[in-house]
């Protein structure tokens, strides 16, 4: 018998900074636990004032190390860091690549850091399906930048950009990024370049084609924002104290035009549907198991109805 949830006390001992009970916040997220609409209601007044950070990349530009390096000196200004780290392993596993990890052994003892893994669980788009509640709830812990660290980068990973209020693609030279950037659509999403492992040849050539592409296509108008190209050895820490003044711009950018406001309006709304089309879905499902959803399929196929009469019926009987 599942043990009965304390819903209020959970969310004040999180706030509180109990890790145990943000730990038990974020596993009630990623099992869609019935207490979550509770949750969620208690978290709605807290939220809001987390600094939401992206880093995508493909696999090996240095994700992790950068992470790492970027929560170091986060931590060096007094502010508190969660990360969120959403791997595409199996949940069964753990729902962590145990290398990625390591590299963030050293905030592990750090009372101001909280590191959390998701598996994705098999959802497209990078992230878990559950990564927007997991940042409400950080957000209502009282962090004050919420890092989140995807899986890869490509068609399907532009998700990322979505939830964040500042997104950072990292690449790396000699992995023909500058290209692969272009075809998947990653220079749209990019607020600030990060060419990692800038020590390696080919670092300013890859620094000079990103500079290139990012002037092509829509045309800036004066006061938009350009994204920076910043060069890092994230082992060593070099060029991070450049990306933490590249996010603190951007943000002071995008507060101050009502772009910030507009992208977290867009990200609630996005949520909203989410939730919604779920709940639509597990509606039809028990039209499914009760054979309606058959019975309007076999009235197609006998040309009795067309199949827009059929969903509008469909619809109307689910309270659509």
């Amino acid at each position: 018998m599942a043990r009965a949830v304390d819903v209020p006390s959970l969310v004040a001992q999180a706030r509180d900074g109990q890790v145990r009970a943000l730990a038990r916040l974020l596993s009630l997220v990623e099992d869609a636990s019935p207490e979550l609409r509770a949750v969620m209601a208690a978290l709605a007044p807290h939220t809001g004032s987390a600094l939401i950070v992206g880093l995508t990349g493909a696999p090996g530009v240095g994700k992790s190390t950068t992470t790492s390096a970027i929560v170091t000196a986060l931590r060096a200004r007094g502010e508190r860091v969660a990360v969120l780290a959403v791997d595409p392993s199996s949940p069964f596993s753990g729902g962590a690549l145990l290398g990625d990890r390591i590299r963030m052994q050293e905030h592990a003892t750090d009372p101001g850091v909280y590191i959390r893994s998701m598996a994705t669980r098999g959802h497209l788009g990078g992230l878990s399906w559950a990564t927007p509640q997991a940042l409400r709830v950080l957000d209502a812990a009282g962090f004050d930048v919420v890092l989140v660290e995807t899986v890869g980068v490509g068609q399907s990973e532009v998700e990322v950009a979505s939830l964040a209020d500042t997104t950072i693609v990292l690449l790396a030279p000699g992995m023909g990024d500058g290209i692969q950037a272009a075809k998947a659509g990653i220079l749209e999403i990019g607020d600030i370049f990060v060419v990692n492992k800038a020590d390696r040849d080919g670092a300013d050539a890859t620094v000079r084609d990103l500079r290139h592409m990012t002037t092509l296509g829509e045309r800036q108008e004066p006061g938009d924002w350009r994204p920076p190209v910043i060069k890092t050895v994230a082992s060593t820490g070099t060029g991070i104290g450049e990306v933490l003044e590249a996010i603190d711009a951007h943000h002071l950018w995008a507060s101050g035009n009502g772009h910030l406001q507009v992208r977290r309006r867009k990200r609630a709304a996005e949520e909203i549907e989410a939730i919604a089309v779920t709940a639509l879905r597990d509606r039809l499902g028990s039209l499914r198991e009760g054979r309606r959803l058959e019975d309007l399929a076999a009235d197609v196929v006998d040309g009795t109805v067309d199949p827009y009469a059929a969903a509008d019926r469909l619809l109307a009987e689910i309270g659509a």
